[in-house]
């Protein structure tokens, strides 16, 4: 496989997504309380994704996103 060369937007855009996927993975992962999980991921790391995708150019839906997230951290 090719190794990509990430801009800095978009290096910024995949370790924001990767962070708010392993808050994810963690809420779901962790001890539940009273059997509930939470319903939301905290504002302030979907914010953050949301910033750095858009500052990369990209909606985070898109082949090229996970093309850009596979290369950098092709087990996330």
């Amino acid at each position: 496989m090719a190794t990509a060369v990430l801009t800095d937007p978009e290096r910024t855009a995949v370790q924001a997504y990767l962070r708010l996927l392993h808050t994810v993975r963690a809420a779901f992962d962790g001890p539940a309380a009273a059997g509930t999980r939470p319903a939301v991921v905290p504002p302030t790391v979907l914010a953050e994704a949301e910033r750095a995708l858009a500052g990369a150019g990209l909606a985070g839906n898109e082949a090229e996103f996970f093309r850009l997230v596979g290369t950098w951290c092709p087990e996330g």
